[in-house]
């Protein structure tokens, strides 16, 4: 069975210096894997390598057996949502996903599904300039939502979100993956990521760590943070704060 998603040798160097050194690591259908690292780790780069918006300097990150750039209509096989990928903040949320709703070649009725989807109907009609953080990250979801995608490529989407919206983010991304669907998401909010994901990807520059949650955690005997920082700190021999 093809990979959802397979890194294999991925590197990404500027000026010589390597971001990311020979990352290799597939997701298969149907699980929510968790990319963790430090500020500066590299994960971006992988993800950004990963959606064809950058080109690595040696190896490849493929989707469905493929390249990014390769596939026809994207939008219906993969969501993305992470920094970077904005909004026009002059227009309300609903014209916003109207406008990736054309593009992706999706029924009208798409807009309202995925507004009822992130909980943001009531403010459907509000500009996007006037949505709070919390708000932007619901829109953000709802926008790779928009072609009822297989896959999910989430980047920090908790950020500004509250309790609640957290919470209700954990619940949406396990029924999504218990529909068939698949999530990699990249957090630095590691209680919250061991209630949700099913693998763990840790890396530095390269990888530390490819393997089920419960490897990690010794089957629960200890935390996602602790058996993080054990890699973090064994890896750099000091304290790394995210």
């Amino acid at each position: 069975m093809t990979a959802v998603i397979s890194f294999d040798g991925f590197t990404k160097s500027y000026g010589g210096d390597a971001v990311v050194r020979d990352l290799s690591f597939t997701v298969e259908s149907g699980a929510i894997v968790g990319l963790l690292g430090p500020n500066g780790a590299g994960k971006s780069t992988a993800m950004r390598g990963l959606i064809g918006l950058l080109h690595p300097t040696a190896g490849s990150a493929t989707l469905f057996g493929a390249p990014f750039a390769a596939m026809t209509n994207p939008a219906r096989r993969v969501g993305v949502h992470m920094d970077g990928l904005g909004f026009e903040t002059g227009i309300t949320a609903r014209r916003h996903l109207d406008i990736y709703r054309l593009a992706a070649g999706m029924p009208r009725t798409r807009v309202d599904e995925v507004l009822a989807q992130v909980d943001l109907t009531a403010h459907a009609g509000k500009r996007v300039k006037r949505f709070s953080t919390g708000m932007r990250q619901r829109l953000g979801l709802a926008t790779a939502l928009i072609g009822n995608p297989e896959l999910l490529v989430l980047d920090e989407p908790a950020n500004g979100l509250d309790p609640g919206g957290i919470r209700w983010l954990r619940g949406f991304l396990r029924s999504f993956a218990e529909k068939g669907g698949t999530v990699l998401i990249s957090s630095h909010q590691l209680a919250e990521l061991e209630q949700t994901v099913d693998e763990v990807v840790v890396m530095r520059g390269r990888k530390l760590f490819d393997g089920p949650l419960e490897a990690l955690t010794a089957d629960g005997a200890t935390t996602l943070e602790e058996g993080y920082f054990g890699l973090i700190d064994g890896a750099e021999g000091g304290n790394v704060h995210v």
